[in-house]
């Protein structure tokens, strides 16, 4: 019995160690098993990413890294690839994609087939806003007078940017790998420069890195793109200037391209329109057209996302400014997507309706349909709809509304089946009132999206990429009257005059007073004494120097010497104020938004120009159209314009034709949307009826329709 019972209480301490030590990996084990048959799914939610070796797009690479982690996706740390590289891998499906797309540079590869039929480009990450060409430093273009690559077929010329002893102008170029190496080799080719230019490629950030340290002595030629720091280091127009070529010459894949070569209002550009040797190219993502098949929701998404220009620059410039290790890049995209939160919410709404309506067909119908649930605000019986002119997006002909807006206007109508009334006002600020106070339900024209806007209105999904653009008179430039009058006019050049003759008078004085009593060339009497002190200063100074009146003191003649090496400076210096005056005078004054401050400026009441200016505290005076704006311009009332980029080109080319012309490049770019009263229950809708505008081409047709290709 006490055997037995001895038995029973070793198994039963037996029986409980062993559930103490297997129990506890119960729940593990279960897990596992869970984590192993939800593997498949897992898997297939992993995004292989791939990013370019040119630092400067990493930043963006990192923002859609994290939309994507938002979105339900882990994303693989992205893997550092050249361009072909990553074409070849995205065409066998090694890798999902890449922000790193770059055309029509990267044209090449999508028109080779075999990759062509694997991997497509999609969305417009940066619109047409991507420039590239070669830039020279301003001392060297000015002092040579170069203005054109093929003036450095002269090995004079071209002896002054050899850093390496072989007699060959050094171009600091493009990296092995990227897509703008061959094709600078090719130009190179095409201008006849192969005796006189070479190409050096690897390490071209440390190349600049070296010039912004030392470039106190040495000239630069360099390939540069923008958006990096590189670009605004080197401040195009300032400090550089653009080396124009002498006519297009792309590879032969590219030729249809070299017609948009030749670009209007560039600043930093000796010539306008100017030659470059690139197109502008747009930024987008490329992407294995199997993965965005089976990713819906990731194609929207990248079809939607739009980074401003002006953002990758300034990241780029932090980068520069030693805020360049990864946790910094990661840190810099995390900060943007805050920043601009709102619409990123709107990327990822969308993304997210496209994935359900993916996994419920049934649905499809009802958005594009846009049938309104029970629980939703019915709407009005006819959509009352407030517009104004701004060509090309709003016209009024023939007693009609009609334009790019107003045509998208139209389709997204049809999409939701309503009806509704246009009503035009004359100014933008009624607009906006109009539309904030609920007096109309819709407000279409080209309404920029800000976050001030946004506080009392809501927005649709952008659907149109813009920005500012600067528009003088066409006969601004050089009249030589008005440049001589501004010049005796100008308060520096009465400066300069008045400090020579003090300094003159004084050395008189001092002259006079030491030779006066033993020397008939500086007469005893006060007033013939100083008029004839007063030559001899001068005739000294100017290096005349006519010898008919000498000091013969010792301490004369030691004052006239000191007289002669002070009196250099004193006339380099007068000199040198008058000519920079006349230079600054007989240039164009309005180049670009540095010179703004010094002119009288227009702008649009309570337009996204009149907020800018504003910004970075330039004044201004504000008209309540855009016709009164160009004709305030036209009669001289102001020297510059400054709004929409699209409004003041349409101008320019067409009724302003011959009359007014465009400066510098679009700057401050931003997005327009359709605006509403805040919680309008017409903005799903509306948004639903843009995607799907987009999704089947529509939005495409009408964009082909009044803008071109």
């Amino acid at each position: 019995m006490r055997i037995k019972t001895l038995r029973l209480c070793l198994t039963s301490i037996l029986a409980i160690v062993l559930f103490v030590a297997v129990v506890p990996q119960l729940p593990a084990t279960s897990q596992s098993s869970r984590s192993r048959s939800a593997s498949p799914e897992a898997r297939s939610q992993v995004v292989k990413m791939a990013k370019g070796t040119w630092d400067s797009g990493w930043f963006q690479a990192e923002i859609y890294k994290q939309l994507m982690a938002e979105l339900g996706y882990q994303v693989t740390e992205p893997i550092t690839q050249t361009t072909e590289q990553f074409y070849t891998s995205a065409a066998k499906g090694k890798t999902d994609f890449w922000v790193n797309g770059w055309f029509p540079l990267q044209n090449f590869f999508l028109q080779d087939k075999a990759i062509k039929e694997k991997v497509e480009a999609v969305g417009f990450e940066v619109r047409r806003g991507a420039l590239e060409g070669y830039a020279i430093d301003l001392e060297t273009a000015s002092k040579l007078g170069i203005k054109n690559i093929a003036d450095l077929k002269d090995p004079k010329i071209a002896e002054v940017f050899d850093r390496n002893g072989n007699g060959k102008a050094d171009l600091i170029g493009c990296e092995r790998g990227w897509a703008c190496a061959e094709i600078i080799e090719y130009q190179i080719k095409a201008y006849g420069l192969q005796d006189t230019v070479e190409q050096i490629q690897g390490n071209y950030f440390a190349w600049m890195h070296d010039y912004f340290k030392n470039n106190s002595y040495q000239p630069i030629l360099a390939y540069i793109w923008k958006p990096t720091w590189v670009f605004e280091k080197l401040a195009l127009g300032e400090k550089t200037v653009w080396l124009q070529v002498p006519f297009p010459a792309l590879p032969e894949q590219d030729k249809v391209l070299e017609k948009e070569t030749k670009i209007r209002g560039l600043s930093g550009c000796p010539d306008d329109p100017c030659q470059m040797p690139f197109p502008p190219n747009d930024i987008r993502v490329v992407a294995n057209r199997e993965f965005l098949q089976a990713h819906p929701d990731i194609r929207r998404l990248f079809e939607l996302v739009e980074i401003p220009l002006k953002d990758i620059t300034a990241q780029n410039l932090k980068m520069f400014a030693r805020e360049d290790s990864p946790d910094d890049i990661k840190r810099h995209a995390t900060e943007w997507i805050r920043n601009n939160r709102k619409v990123v919410d709107e990327w990822l709404k969308a993304a997210k309706i496209v994935a359900a309506l993916n996994k419920e067909p049934n649905l499809k119908s009802e958005i594009d349909k846009a049938k309104i649930a029970a629980t939703e605000t019915p709407l009005p019986q006819t959509l009352k709809v407030v517009t104004k002119i701004f060509e090309p997006f709003v016209y009024y002909k023939n007693g009609q509304y009609t334009g790019f807006s107003i045509d998208l206007w139209k389709e997204i109508a049809a999409r939701l089946e309503v009806n509704y009334q246009v009503v035009g006002v004359n100014t933008l600020a009624k607009l906006l009132d109009d539309v904030e106070r609920g007096a109309v339900n819709i407000g279409i024209s080209g309404i920029s999206i800000t976050s001030s806007r946004s506080k009392v209105l809501d927005f649709s999904h952008p659907y149109f990429q813009s920005g500012l653009q600067i528009m003088v008179s066409a006969d601004t430039g050089v009249k030589i009257w008005e440049t001589l009058k501004s010049i005796m006019l100008s308060r520096g050049f009465y400066y300069a005059i008045g400090f020579l003759i003090i300094s003159l008078l004084v050395a008189a004085h001092i002259i006079w007073l030491t030779e006066r009593h033993n020397n008939p060339d500086f007469p005893k009497d006060y007033l013939r004494g100083i008029w004839e002190s007063f030559w001899w200063a001068a005739v000294t100074l100017t290096t005349v120097g006519y010898g008919d009146k000498t000091p013969k003191k010792t301490l004369g003649r030691l004052f006239g010497l000191f007289w002669m090496f002070i009196g250099y400076f004193i006339f380099t210096y007068f000199t040198a104020t008058i000519a920079a005056f006349t230079l600054e005078s007989l240039r164009d004054s309005i180049s670009g938004i540095e010179d703004l401050q010094k002119v009288r400026v227009a702008i649009v009441d309570k337009s996204i120009a009149q907020e800018y200016l504003n910004e970075i505290r330039i004044n201004s005076f504000a008209y309540q159209t855009t016709e009164e704006l160009y004709r305030a311009l036209e009669n001289k009332e102001v020297d510059a314009v400054v709004y929409d980029a699209p409004a003041l080109q349409h101008y320019a080319a067409f009724e302003g034709k011959g009359k007014v012309k465009l400066v510098g490049s679009v700057f401050n770019e931003h997005s327009y949307g359709i605006a509403m009263p805040l919680d309008s229950p017409l903005r799903k809708k509306i948004n639903f009826a843009i995607l799907g505008a987009i999704e089947d081409g529509t939005y495409e047709d009408l964009r082909h329709k009044w803008f071109g290709d």
